[in-house]
């Protein structure tokens, strides 16, 4: 189990320090009204689309526990690669000042002040159906918990635990801002405009790095 967590830990972390759902979650949470509700069903909304995406895909990788070694490494050495060329490709567009299509548009953060919980939840769901990263970097995980062959309950665990890391920045905020409800809100403001502010440069430093690594591990498996 424990090297299974440390194989998931590049996807958990490339996934979790997306800047774009930060600050969706950190303006939605600084809300006058109902914030700390909205930030929560965003986090919800979240969980519950990627808890759905584990049910079916883990359906259609459930073969992989029956395939060869060679075929395993195939099937992740292959979705590392397609990884690593989707973040690069990313990189490079944010670096020209090309708009991203996973990012939502822009009227998104304009309404988030004046959403309610039930869109915010909203929200939530649908980010990770439109994000094609967010989609690499779960079928990622789930095609790395098949091919451990580690039984249904301990993948299962990993899974959850896969979800619940991801959404630690968030959750982070959130508790934050129950135990300190006041003197969070300069803090939480604070970190929504720096994130705003370097989200280019951030989101070309995390899709580099991660491109390279996800493109330099992809290769290697597929070549081993």
């Amino acid at each position: 189990m424990e090297t299974l967590i440390i194989s998931l830990l590049p996807y958990i972390i490339a996934s979790a320090v997306v800047p774009l759902q930060i600050i969706l979650g950190l303006l939605l949470l600084k809300s006058p009204e109902q914030g700390l509700l909205k930030a929560i069903a965003f986090v919800s909304g979240k969980i519950i689309t990627r808890l759905a995406q584990g049910l079916i895909f883990s359906w259609i990788l459930v073969g992989v526990e029956t395939t060869k070694e060679d075929s395993k490494n195939l099937v992740a050495s292959t979705l590392l690669l397609v990884l690593g060329i989707l973040l690069l490709i990313a990189a490079y567009k944010k670096w020209q000042h090309v708009e991203d299509p996973d990012e939502p548009p822009s009227k998104w953060l304009t309404m988030l002040d004046r959403a309610t919980p039930l869109k915010a939840l909203g929200l939530g769901l649908v980010l990770p159906l439109i994000a094609a990263k967010l989609w690499v970097f779960t079928l990622s995980a789930l095609t790395t918990i098949a091919a451990a062959q580690l039984g249904q309950p301990t993948s299962t665990i990993a899974y959850l635990l896969f979800i619940l890391l991801t959404e630690t920045p968030l959750l982070l905020a959130i508790l934050l801002r129950i135990l300190l409800p006041k003197q969070s809100q300069a803090t939480l403001l604070q970190a929504s405009n720096w994130l705003n502010h370097y989200n280019r440069p951030i989101s070309i430093t995390v899709a580099l790095i991660f491109g390279l690594w996800f493109l330099s591990s992809g290769i290697k498996g597929l070549m081993a």
